[in-house]
């Protein structure tokens, strides 16, 4: 039974996809300007390539900003059920706040936070 499920499930999303792509190519827009396929940033042309080297710096400091962002956004369902496990759910709680601090202490010590 399990089986004829899967199947069912593998064949309606290849139907869907393919459908989807079918539809796309029938209704869609075909406008081919080269014009189009050229790069420009607000109407100006770019002068040089596009491939400079971006500073390690910026890609940590996101890296670290969604990291803290994310385990910030983990303590919503624990205050949602903090009265139903009462001193265990303090604990570990505090644990967890705990390595986060270390974290950010870490990060800080190591000078991933300051703008060079």
């Amino acid at each position: 039974m399990d089986s004829i499920l899967l199947i069912t499930v593998i064949l309606t999303a290849g139907v869907l996809v393919v459908g989807a792509y079918v539809v796309a190519k029938l209704v869609g827009p075909r406008s081919y300007n080269p014009v189009k396929g050229q790069p420009f940033e607000c109407g100006i042309p770019t002068r040089g390539s596009s491939w400079i080297p971006v500073h390690v710096g910026y890609y940590l400091f996101a890296i670290l900003f969604l990291m803290f962002d994310i385990e910030t956004l983990f303590l919503y369902p624990w205050a949602v059920v903090v009265k139903q496990f009462g001193a265990m759910a303090l604990a570990s709680v505090g644990f967890f706040m705990l390595v986060l601090v270390f974290g950010l202490a870490y990060a800080w010590r190591k000078g991933a936070l300051e703008w060079k």
